[in-house]
Parts: C-alpha cells; sequence; structure tokens
C-alpha cells in the first residue's frame, strides 16, 4: 500500500513521500491495530455485551411468563384476530387435539365453578431468545478480530525454484522453512495461463515434515499455517564466481520488480560491494537476453556509479575482466513463486461467530412465535390470536378455525361480519400483527 502511494505525483511535484508518511503517523496503513480502532473496538464489544445482560431476563420473562385465563374483554370481537365460534360437539380436550395438530404445544385452565375453559397454544415459545445468539456472533467476531490483531501472523515471500525461506524472522524458536521443488503455470492454447501450482516442502530443524502441490484455492495447512499459492513472476539462473573460480552465487534471481514493462532484479553478489541489477530483454534475433549492471556505492556522490554493464545470451558467459572481476553465467530462466503464509488463531471464532449469526437469524426470521386462546363458555368457542412482527396471523386464524370447524365446531349463532375468511369472524381481522402484554 505505501509503495503505491509513494510514486504519486501530480503536475510533476512528487506528493507520494509526504502523504505516505504523513498516512503512516495517522496510522492509516494499519488502521485495524491502532490504539483508536482498538478503543473503538473495546466500546462496541462492551455496550454489546452490557445491552444483551439488560434484555435478557425481560426477554426470558416474556417469553416464559404465560396467562392461560384471559378475562372475556380479551376476546372482544372489535379486537384483531379475534372471532367466535359454536362449540357443537367440540370440548376443550378436542380444541387442545386441535391444536396440537397445528403443533402448538398447549396449556389448559377451568374457572373454579367450572363454567369456563381456556385453551392456550404457543408455538416457537422459546425461539426468540435465539436474538442472544445473534448478539453472542457479533461479540465472537469482535473478539475474533482482537485475537487476530494480536495474537495473527502474515507474511509474504517470493522463493524462487530450488530456494527456501523461513517463515518467521531467523533465530525464532521452531521455526518453519518453506522451499520451492518446482513451479508450474501451463497456458491454454489461447496463450492465457490455465494454473499456477507450486510444488512445496517444509522443514523443521532440518526435517521435511510436510510436502503438498498448492493452488490458488487449495492451501498447504500445517499446524495452524496455511500456506498460499499468491503470485509468480520470472527469474534468471546465475553461476558468479571470482577471478579464482570460487563459487560466489549459483541459483535463482527473482525478477519481482519492472523497468520499462521488463522484469527486473538486484542482487548484492556474494562477498563483495557490488550490486547486480539485472533485466531480462528480448534479443533482436528472437528469445531472451540478460541485462546486467554492476554498481557500486560512491562516497563522493553518495549514491552509486556503475561499474560495468552488459547483456549475457542464455548459455553466456562474461570474464572476470569485464564484469569488475567476476564471473557471470546467465544459465537461463526459471521461476518464482510468492506465497501468502498465514497463521490466524482467530479464525476457529469467525466460524464459530458466523454459527451463531446464521442460526440466530434464521431461528428469529422463519421461526416467529405466535399464540392462540380459545375461551370455551356456554357452547361457544372464542378465539384470540397474537404473533410477532413476521407472522401472518390472518393466514393463522384462517388455518385455526377451519381446523376447528372441520373438527365438528360450527359457525357462531349470531354471525359476525366475516373477514379474513372466516365464518363469524370479527370485524378487523387480516393479515396485520397484533401484539398484547398477555
Amino acid at each position: 500500500m505505501e509503495e503505491a502511494w509513494s510514486t504519486l505525483s501530480v503536475a510533476g511535484i512528487p506528493l507520494g513521500p509526504p502523504l505516505v508518511a504523513l498516512f503512516d503517523a495517522l496510522g492509516l496503513f494499519r488502521v485495524f491495530t491502532t490504539p483508536g480502532f482498538i478503543l473503538l473496538l473495546s466500546v462496541l464489544v462492551v455496550a454489546i455485551i452490557c445491552c444483551t445482560i439488560d434484555r435478557t431476563p425481560r426477554l426470558w420473562h416474556s417469553l416464559h411468563h404465560v396467562v392461560v385465563e384471559q378475562p372475556a374483554g380479551f376476546f372482544d370481537p372489535v379486537l384483531p384476530e379475534r372471532s367466535r365460534l359454536a362449540a357443537g360437539p367440540l370440548d376443550p380436550d378436542a380444541i387442545a387435539a386441535a391444536f396440537r395438530a397445528r403443533r402448538f404445544s398447549v396449556r389448559r385452565a377451568t374457572s373454579p365453578d367450572g363454567s369456563v375453559a381456556w385453551v392456550y397454544g404457543d408455538r416457537y415459545q422459546y425461539l426468540k431468545l435465539a436474538t442472544l445468539l445473534t448478539h453472542l456472533g457479533l461479540i465472537a467476531f469482535l473478539g475474533a478480530g482482537a485475537v487476530s490483531a494480536a495474537a495473527g501472523f502474515e507474511t509474504v515471500v517470493f522463493v524462487g525454484v530450488g530456494q527456501s525461506a523461513p517463515v518467521r524472522p531467523v533465530g525464532t524458536p521452531g521455526n518453519l522453512l518453506v522451499k520451492v521443488l518446482d513451479f508450474q503455470a501451463p497456458r491454454r492454447a489461447d496463450g492465457t495461463f490455465a494454473d499456477f501450482r507450486t510444488d512445496l516442502a517444509v522443514y523443521r530443524d532440518g526435517e521435511r515434515i510436510a510436502r503438498r502441490t498448492i493452488r490458488v484455492n487449495e492451501p498447504l495447512e500445517l499446524e495452524g499455517y496455511r500456506f498460499h499459492q499468491n503470485t509468480f513472476g520470472p527469474a534468471a539462473d546465475l553461476t558468479i564466481r571470482d577471478a579464482a573460480g570460487a563459487l560466489l552465487w549459483t541459483g535463482p534471481v527473482i525478477l519481482a520488480g519492472e523497468i520499462a514493462g521488463r522484469p527486473q532484479g538486484f542482487l548484492t553478489i556474494p562477498g563483495t560491494a557490488t550490486g547486480l541489477l539485472i533485466v531480462i530483454d528480448r534479443a533482436a534475433e528472437g528469445g531472451s537476453r540478460l541485462v546486467v549492471q554492476g554498481v557500486v556505492d560512491d562516497p563522493a556522490t553518495g549514491g552509486t556509479r556503475t561499474l560495468f554493464q552488459g547483456a549475457l545470451a542464455p548459455g553466456e558467459e562474461a570474464r572476470p575482466e569485464q564484469t569488475g572481476g567476476v564471473a557471470i553465467r546467465f544459465e537461463g530462466t526459471s521461476a518464482w513463486t510468492g506465497m501468502v503464509i498465514r497463521n490466524d488463531p482467530g479464525q476457529p471464532i469467525v466460524w464459530a461467530a458466523f454459527g451463531f449469526l446464521i442460526v440466530g437469524l434464521v431461528l428469529t426470521f422463519y421461526f416467529p412465535r405466535r399464540r392462540v386462546w380459545a375461551r370455551v363458555e356456554d357452547g361457544t368457542i372464542a378465539l384470540a390470536l397474537l404473533g410477532d412482527r413476521h407472522v401472518d396471523l390472518g393466514r393463522e386464524h384462517r388455518a385455526v378455525s377451519e381446523l376447528l370447524l372441520a373438527r365438528g365446531a360450527l359457525p357462531a349463532a349470531e354471525p359476525l361480519p366475516a373477514a379474513a375468511g372466516v365464518a363469524g369472524a370479527a370485524p378487523g381481522n387480516g393479515s396485520g400483527t397484533s401484539r398484547s402484554r398477555y
């Protein structure tokens, strides 16, 4: 991110460096670990916890405390979702059986003199507690972020074929070492890449503990680490010897940079003060050539000066007198692979949080609570329904009434204006939601 901003310029004025310095001072390149963000995250977690603790007792009381014996006014036909039926042959036992057929859990009560009986049905009574799962999921998500920020690890490594690199800084106890045994990027007939795959081995204390071919969506997982195939590029295979023939370097040089649209890399030749700037270019006769430029520090100017410059074809070697006292042989081109290596202890918490959120939302929105009361008195069944906001109470009312009619109930002896398709239903019935403190 810093590199992208550092090259910004407007009308030839380089604005990138001061902007990078400003953004870095404000912590914008690492916003998720800044004290301000952590403070806000902590306040949000505490607020959710306090809200949940405050709400839970009242929520439990509203779900657990049920009033079965409702007064006659509760069944007043002017209220929404009220209706009356003639009991006919139905008694409270038959009404309770009908409610159970609609998957209501049933409770019953009878007045002291036995003249009035109540049958109460409740479906999904306690599922509104699922909102607590949603709260728990939010807390777990935020907690996972804190764990990942505090204990998580992520790095990007570029490794040439045949090369190795440590996962954590050198000297870390029990450190892992990755080695790229091979890399393949086959192309389709149209020239596009069909796949990117790295034959990767992982070592600890000199012993190989894992090997796998990784792809973009098929990482290697080992001891909490995930090794992801992320990028790739060309490399130049060099053999460098000193004037006496002693080997100074052999292997690929990663060309992860770019100059004038051409792959570029840099190597400080071991045992010397010479830096080697390398660019892969296309030869005039076809194929590729390696452009090399040797540079050394120039104390007089505080910069660098060019020691030598030239071009090599594959298999060609530059003599020491041409290249600052070292012999450079261009063996050919190969590839390097870039991997994202991540160890995120917060990941299991994220999956648990995801589960809590999904389960909580599904139970809350797809299984809303609905309740039905039947008051049986003098051969009449008075019905009343209440439900949460997502319940189609008109539909539920019709289903209950039609079931009672099918089992022997009769339309009310003194018909009332019908609503919602229920014979003998009270005015005001419909599919709207009714709420009550009962």
